[in-house]
């Protein structure tokens, strides 16, 4: 339960999903912040605790309005500079073991000798050493806001601990409602802003706490306040980013010097800084947006470390300058990374930065020494596919996680005295030794090499016979999800395999890896996850008669396409809240993604060449009388992300096409089975919902004709159904 305090990528991880197609969930492990998910080891039950099928959350939809929320509009108003956008941070922490109880703890900070987190419906404290008991303060009940089975998503404590805010959501949608609590012997809500996104306090020179947030406003984040509390309470607009491609999200540097306030788009990016001592003074701007250059910026001892992708390669670099001379011709190049390089994240502490890097597909860690600049790089356990970032106030030490879909999270800690990483001892999950984990590559049709990340059990025999599950995203720069899922462990307990095709356009290998696989050049990604699964095969992985394949949001993109253009590869299909009317969604500017999706997918508006290339790989324009795999969609009905009418539209598309083969195939022929499910509320993914989970899996194991009972069975050890 420490306090965390990630950087860089970490906004450029979730601001990203923010505006994209995908609004991840999970853990996402890359740009964890200062408060985290976890799943804590139960040995016991206790009272008045969230079930795990409570905090799937999966309810209807609803509405909720509170005019008296909104912000208070000063008589003078001024914007000062430009702008900048919230992000959805991490909620992924697990410290589980397989098939024991667990609990899921939604955020989690600690702020001196206490801890804040969220005990069932209510925002609590407890004194650090207390923190795992039934012995804690009541600061404000859920409840009274009005909201179905709310939780907390992000909670902020003030420099004094004289206020605490915290950011309260439902699973039924994506807006959220910031609670601001005073602290004394009768803690009271202070007040409450709607819509609110990323947040940071800083204290000013008088000790007065004052509160930063952005305002969001249909998906998209433009606007930063600043607000006061207790006698000389205010709130006034401090910003407003008038380019609507742009977004902007606060960041409070690990030391709390500067808050940063960062203006960006998929490309580009600009920020400006707050001094954490003088918050009413006028913002210094870093440098001024240039277009296709993204930084992000850290601050220790008078010096800003900038991780950029400026100069060539067009890769994330490693720069300093002086705090006093921000702008781009000062900065000094620190430290390059290798080529095929994912920058995941970045911690900086007294006298070490700590890069957590993948490299051609396996995780490695990098500690510089600040004094000297000594490096020393550390290759991570083969089995480990993601970063838990579990960073503490503590110098001396830099812990974080490690995790695999199939395996919980382990810890690790770099001690930088001693200059090595301690692994957690005790209990070894029996996965390690009952499965394998592989890492091969395919060659796509330009001759390009594609990493995959296979699992099976160790004793499998005759792999070509067994069930085979592949994954791919393959948008915005974002690496393939491979948190643990209780439900991928299922799978390979029961003898699947299970293999992940990280394809251009993801970002597994860099920013070139993305670039490679957006705008005009996304049907590389398509070509990549042909050769990947038709290298599976002829390895001896399964067949495509107990081959099937799964996506979500943009990952629906490569999917749909794959299954026009080669659906023979395929048995089944599972798709959850999948974009795959990309013309006409591209085309409608009154959607409030579109504008900023543009550098992904291209302008079809505007750019007939754009117009012609997406009409040759969008899922919904290339729909034909064939034969298609079984296909189970699971869509929501008020998904702001990914319009649910696009999805119907693909839908009734494929059935038509489908009942025209029918007739023409004879008798005999089996036709696909197509399901749309559509569910209520207004957010983009559940990754939760046990009704999503077992129905997947239920469709699966039916397409294939394979028995699901044990598999089930096994699921209940974790749902705890």
């Amino acid at each position: 339960m420490q306090q965390t305090t990630k950087l860089f990528l970490r906004a450029l991880k979730y601001s990203i999903p923010h505006l994209g197609k995908c609004m991840q969930k999970q853990n996402y492990c890359n740009f964890a912040d200062r408060y985290y998910n976890r799943i804590r080891l139960k040995k016991y039950h206790l009272q008045n605790k969230s079930k795990i099928s409570e905090l799937a959350r999966h309810i209807p939809s609803r509405s909720f309005s509170c005019k008296d929320l909104l912000p208070i509009k000063p008589e003078n108003e001024k914007s000062l500079s430009e702008n900048m956008d919230a992000f959805e941070k991490v909620r992924t922490r697990l410290e589980t073991q397989p098939q024991e109880e667990y609990e899921i703890i939604n955020a989690e900070i600690k702020h001196g000798s206490f801890v804040y987190y969220q005990e069932g419906c209510c925002l609590v404290r407890s004194k650090d050493e207390e923190a795992d008991s039934d012995n804690y303060e009541v600061l404000f009940n859920l409840e009274e806001l009005k909201l179905e089975q709310p939780f907390i998503d992000c909670i902020r404590v003030a420099p004094d601990e004289k206020y605490v805010a915290a950011k309260i959501r439902t699973e039924d949608s994506e807006t959220s409602t910031l609670i601001v609590v005073k602290l004394s012997d009768q803690p009271v809500m202070e007040a409450s802003f709607p819509n609110v996104s990323s947040f940071e306090w800083v204290k000013d020179e008088e000790d007065e706490d004052v509160l930063f947030y952005t305002f969001q406003r249909n998906l998209r984040c433009h606007d930063v306040y600043r607000a006061t509390f207790g006698e000389n309470r205010r709130n006034e607009r401090f910003y407003t980013e008038k380019d609507p491609s742009y977004f902007v999200f606060l960041y409070l540097t690990k030391d709390s010097r500067f808050l940063t306030l960062n203006i960006m788009n998929k490309t580009t990016s600009e920020v400006w800084l707050i001094d954490g001592l003088s918050p009413w003074d006028p913002p210094v701007l870093i440098q001024k947006r240039i277009h296709g250059v993204l930084y992000y910026v850290e601050h220790r001892d008078d010096e800003l470390y900038i991780l950029t992708n400026v100069g060539e390669p067009t890769e994330f670099k490693l720069m300093r300058t002086a705090a006093d001379a921000p702008a781009i011709m000062n900065w000094d190049l620190f430290f390059t990374m290798k080529r095929n390089t994912k920058v995941v994240d970045l911690d900086m502490f007294k006298d070490h930065c700590v890069l957590f890097l993948k490299h051609s597909n396996l995780l490695y860690v990098n500690v510089i020494g600040l004094a000297d600049d000594s490096i020393r790089s550390l290759k991570l356990p083969p089995w480990a596919c993601g970063f838990i970032m579990d960073t503490n106030s503590d110098p001396k030490n830099c812990p974080f996680q490690l995790c695999s879909p199939i395996r919980p999270p382990k810890y690790y800690t770099y001690k930088f005295a001693e200059g090595k990483l301690f692994e957690e001892t005790g209990h070894e999950d029996p996965i390690t030794k009952t499965s394998r984990v592989l890492r091969i590559e395919a060659k796509s049709k330009d001759g390009k090499l594609v990493p995959m990340t296979i699992f099976h059990k160790m004793d499998s025999e005759d792999l070509q016979k067994k069930p085979l599950l592949v994954h791919v995203y393959g948008a915005y720069g974002m690496d393939l999800k491979m948190n643990f899922r209780p439900e991928r462990r299922v799978l390979v307990d029961d003898g699947w395999i299970l293999a992940y095709c990280h394809v251009r356009g993801g970002g597994e290998l860099g920013l070139q890896w993305h670039a490679d696989g957006c705008l005009t050049k996304k049907l590389n990604g398509l070509a990549d996850l042909e050769a990947c699964i038709k290298t599976l095969h002829s390895q001896g992985f399964s067949q495509p008669s107990l081959t099937t394949l799964s996506a979500f949001s943009a990952g629906g993109v490569l999917v749909g396409a794959l299954c026009n253009s080669k659906p023979e590869l395929l048995r089944a299909v599972t798709l959850e809240a999948p974009f795959l009317d990309v013309l006409n969604i591209m085309m409608d500017t009154t959607l409030p993604l579109t504008l900023e999706e543009l550098e992904e997918w291209g302008n079809p508006s505007s750019d007939e060449k754009h117009k012609n290339y997406i009409k040759r790989y969008c899922p919904c324009q290339n729909i034909k009388p064939q034969h298609y795999p079984s296909i189970h969609i699971t869509a929501y009905e008020n998904d702001e992300r990914v319009p649910l009418k696009g999805i119907v539209n693909y839908t009734e598309k494929l059935k038509e096409a489908i009942a025209e083969h029918t007739k023409d195939a004879g008798e005999g022929y089996q036709p696909p089975n197509i399901i749309l499910d559509i569910q209520p509320g207004g957010n983009h993914v559940i990754e939760d919902s046990h009704k999503k989970i077992t129905a997947q899996m239920k469709f699966l194991y039916e397409e294939l004709g394979l028995d699901s009972t044990n598999a089930f069975e096994d699921l209940k050890k974790y749902l705890k159904f």
